[in-house]
């Protein structure tokens, strides 16, 4: 490859040698041009500019210290949710949701629920599918003190839909404690409630169409203190429940059963290959076609809490594969959080010290390989700021919440907040026709996104089109397809 700022009448060529590409660039007062042709000629290319992958940082227009904006995150389409679970609109802790255009990064509006009270915490936990919204509330007390509740909003109106109550909530059951939708069914988790003993927690499925009760799910084999309902994910008709108190590898290993949501039965339970006490599986879950991904923060691969996640075919019920960070260490927590939308897997490691003691980071996983694709840093992560606290992803878009971030123009210890946008790198990101093949087409669709100003050809996330794009599109070019 050979580049050169100075070669008349164009400011910058890019030639590769192996795929007999050439693309050059002329700038003017009039405006650019972008030009590809074939080409024989052997050179080379240095290398790039460092690609970045943080799009926006999201922060609420009235955020206010202690808000936890953050806390809780989900996405469809462009459309991202975010909790602020102790803001105080309907009374102290009372709590909030937000809505952001995720192409942009603005704040689309504030949502907030028609009987909001003190301590209810709303925004603990939300999901959202299409433009249905869930937001929990899991300290209301409509069925007794902390009994729970959740709400449905339409994000195109910002309007509420229903209030969701279980047909036998009781105090404490802290219904909402964990949310998922799907299409119009909606799993709501409430890890306290007491069918099976003490504590042994229970999930509940909702239509969204009618705001009705459809089942109400419990373990074959669910027993007290087992919190069943911890974490909850949904994808088709299969439900994923975290028991991550379950003791079925030692005192609180942990363990997440599957469901089916057309019938409310059980299909399977899953249990790590080296599950040991404490590592708390099923903390967190996630699922994607026939995939989930389950966290087990505790465990201990990397050193003490260092934290794994692992996968599962939903088909078989077996373990596909156990994933861990490259540099994963002691107390990172690896596996807090996780998400997961086709074939890349995210898994948040809430006390990693990249940034500083605590600040967190975000880990990316090509569920295919089990191998690593990316870590994500926010770009002013700092001590303390608890990044990937909440984690979500859709086709390449991610957000991660950073509820302990003091925001922007904030002393520290006073912010509100806040919540990060990013692209997820592709493990081949030049192939931008999607065929799995590096040609001329792939050029050309560069060259017409970038002459037409659109972001997509924002190699650099820096939010503008200049050189440092192209020279980016042709590094990830030379480099191939895996």
């Amino acid at each position: 490859m050979l580049y050169t700022r100075d070669l008349p009448p164009f400011d910058c060529v890019f030639v590769d040698s192996k795929r007999k590409v050439i693309i050059m660039l002329h700038t003017s007062p009039g405006g650019f041009a972008l030009v590809a042709i074939t080409l024989s000629t052997m050179v080379a290319l240095p290398a790039g500019a460092q690609l970045t992958n943080e799009r926006a940082k999201l922060l609420p227009s009235d955020g206010a210290a202690g808000d936890l904006f953050g806390v809780s995150v989900a996405v469809s389409g462009t459309t991202a949710v975010v909790g602020a679970r102790l803001d105080d609109d309907n009374g102290s802790q009372s709590g909030s949701v937000y809505l952001f255009e995720t192409t942009t990064g603005q704040q689309i509006a504030k949502l907030l629920p028609s009987d909001g009270a003190p301590d209810d915490w709303f925004g603990w936990s939300v999901a959202v599918s299409g433009t249905t919204a869930v937001a929990a509330a899991n300290f209301d007390d409509d069925n007794g003190t902390d009994s729970g509740s959740a709400y449905l909003f339409d994000t195109t109106t910002d309007q509420q839909i229903a209030k969701l109550l279980p047909n036998d909530g009781a105090a404490g059951d802290q219904f909402g404690r964990s949310v998922a939708i799907r299409g119009t069914t909606v799993v709501i988790g409430a890890s306290f409630d007491d069918d099976n003993g003490t504590d042994s927690g229970s999930a509940y499925l909702f239509d969204t169409t009618t705001g009705q009760q459809i089942a109400k799910l419990l373990p074959s084999d669910g027993a007290a203190d087992d919190q069943f309902g911890r974490s909850v994910a949904i994808r088709g008709t299969t439900a994923v429940v975290g028991a991550w108190f379950d003791g079925d590898n030692g005192d609180r290993s942990g363990s997440a059963y599957l469901f089916d949501t057309s019938t409310g039965q059980q299909i399977a339970k899953l249990l790590p290959s080296d599950g040991a006490a404490d590592d708390l599986f099923g903390s967190s879950v996630a699922i994607s076609g026939t995939t989930a991904v389950i966290g087990a923060y505790w465990d201990d691969d990397n050193g003490y809490h260092s934290g794994s996640v692992y996968l599962f075919d939903t088909t078989t019920g077996q373990q596909i594969a156990k994933l861990l960070p490259n540099d994963g260490a002691a107390g990172d927590e690896f596996g807090r959080f996780v998400a997961i939308s086709g074939t890349t897997a995210v898994a948040a490691a809430t006390r990693d010290d990249d940034n500083g003691t605590d600040s967190g980071s975000v880990y990316l996983f090509d569920t295919t390989t089990g191998q690593q694709i990316a870590k994500l840093l926010p770009s002013d992560g700092g001590l303390g700021d608890a990044f990937g606290v909440s984690v979500t992803i859709s086709g390449t878009t991610v957000v991660a919440g950073a509820p302990f971030d003091d925001g922007n123009g904030h002393p520290e210890g006073t912010g509100p907040g806040s919540a990060y946008l990013f692209t997820a790198p592709s493990a081949c990101p030049a192939d931008l026709t999607g065929d799995g093949v590096l040609d001329f087409f792939d050029v050309q669709q560069f060259l017409n996104w970038y002459a037409a100003g659109d972001l997509r050809a924002d190699f650099v996330q820096d939010g503008t089109l200049d050189f440092f794009d192209v020279q980016a599109f042709l590094n990830a070019y030379a480099a191939g397809c895996p």
